[in-house]
């Protein structure tokens, strides 16, 4: 098979002089049009790749109104480790199997968090955007909805408006995080909360104050720390706190990674460690956890899973179907925790 000239973009005329075919077949067998033969089309999209053919987004939007592409506008302080790893893997994983391509568009939380959006909108780049850290008035969703691009959000807004989402129940994690610790006998129990900016920090508290009050335990607070703490802070103020002797016993995690924002669970066992206390022991520590395992630890750590890949296979469907026009109640989605496990230590001591 001779590829194209050196240097020259393989076209459709390229791929259609090839196999011999007209350009028209093989567009169309390129759109996986179902007139075209099945096993016309499987040529037809060997031979696109093996020429490393793509076809032109600005001829593409001009013939069909659509780039086939969306966006994932993400902060460059997410959990670049854990959590935007398994998002992109399980937005990719729904993706393969449709015309679709995923750019990444990173910004930075100190920054306008609208700028991404409007040039994407304004420069017609993609046909949706998926969006994380909701807030409970979001200005992205706004400018969204105010400029008809179809999109989706990993969290709820309370806004009063309906739109695509996936969500994990932070409230269910923070009651059966207090649930399990209850059981263990702890009294004091503190919870690293996220921003109080984020809408999952009002689901997650109001989780944890309703199980406080069902369980007659008492909050221990921690009112200078979030789970986006820097990591210093945390350690330095966690040995500060557990070297009280009225210290907390329990602790609920709202990070879930082991990089980014979730590194503050290695911190925390840090601080605890600096106290001269030992996890398992002195104090229990709930951990909402982005992988199936912790692994290289040395403590026993209760983990609530939060599958982060399924959150962006859900969030990549109601992506689609919004770009494609279906309802906004079957594009709405919230994956409810039901278990905690005990991760085993693993690691040397």
């Amino acid at each position: 098979m001779k590829g194209p000239r050196s240097g020259a973009k393989p076209t459709l005329k390229t791929i259609a002089k090839e196999l011999g075919l007209g350009v028209t077949t093989v567009s169309r067998a390129l759109r996986n049009d179902e007139k075209i033969s099945a096993e016309t089309r499987k040529i037809v999209h060997e031979t696109a790749r093996k020429l490393s053919y793509h076809p032109s987004r600005a001829g593409l939007r001009l013939r069909t109104g659509k780039t086939n592409a969306i966006g994932l506008v993400i902060d460059t302080e997410e959990q670049a480790g854990s959590f935007v790893s398994e998002l992109i893997f399980g937005i990719s994983d729904v993706l393969e199997k449709t015309p679709y391509h995923l750019f990444v568009m990173p910004y930075s939380r100190l920054s306008d968090p609208v700028a991404p959006i409007r040039y994407l909108v304004e420069t017609e780049s993609v046909d949706g955007i998926l969006i994380t850290r909701i807030e409970p008035k979001d200005a992205r969703v706004e400018y969204l909805l105010a400029n008809n691009m179809p999109f989706a959000t990993r969290g709820r807004t309370q806004m009063g408006v309906d739109h695509p989402y996936h969500d994990f129940d932070n409230e269910a994690f923070a009651r059966l995080a207090v649930r399990r610790l209850a059981a263990l006998g702890r009294q004091r129990i503190a919870l690293l909360a996220p921003p109080a900016n984020l809408s999952f920090h009002d689901h997650l508290n109001h989780g944890f104050q309703a199980a406080l009050k069902e369980h007659g335990i008492k909050e221990f607070p921690l009112p200078d720390l979030t789970s986006d703490s820097a990591f210093e802070d945390v350690r330095r103020h966690v040995r500060q706190v557990m070297q009280q002797t009225d210290r907390p016993d329990g602790i609920v995690n709202s990070a879930g990674g082991l990089s980014g924002a979730g590194g503050t669970l290695l911190t925390l066992l840090a601080g605890i460690h600096d106290a001269g206390l030992v996890p398992g022991q002195d104090v229990d520590i709930v951990t909402k956890q982005q992988f199936a395992s912790l692994p290289f630890l040395r403590e026993q750590i209760h983990v609530i899973q939060e599958d982060v890949r399924e959150a962006g296979r859900a969030l990549a469907k109601s992506l689609i179907g919004a770009i494609e026009g279906e309802p906004t109640a079957q594009l709405q989605s919230l994956m409810v925790p039901n278990d905690v496990l005990l991760a085993e230590p693993t690691g040397p001591y």
